[in-house]
């Protein structure tokens, strides 16, 4: 009679990486153009001042600041760099999910 399985459970992956603090510092450090789309459909752009665990700050040219809540982001895609052209993705990059992607952050909160 064969026992229990001996198989290990895999855990769950980690909620947190860090990687979204450290992408969202490179982005306000460059002063990146970003688009900002939110989850009720409506986007936004400017660069990102200021963020915090809950928030992002864009500042926009010529409009008013936003305070944006994480939890109403749907994703956040840059659109150029100061004083340079918009990157290009490889085609083998456009292929890649969109987590791995340095330009887009999916779903953040």
């Amino acid at each position: 009679m064969p026992g229990p399985s001996r198989k290990r459970q895999k855990s769950p992956p980690p909620g947190e990486t860090g990687q979204e603090a450290l992408y969202l510092r490179f982005l306000s450090d460059k002063q990146v153009t970003v688009s900002v789309k939110l989850r009720d459909g409506e986007a936004v752009s400017g660069w990102i001042e200021y963020f915090d665990d809950r928030m992002i700050r864009l500042t926009r040219e010529g409009k008013p600041n936003l305070f944006i809540y994480k939890h109403q982001i749907r994703t956040i895609t840059e659109i150029a760099r100061k004083g340079e052209e918009p990157r290009r993705r490889s085609r083998k990059a456009a292929d890649a999910p969109i987590a791995a992607s340095p330009t887009t952050i999916e779903e953040i909160s």
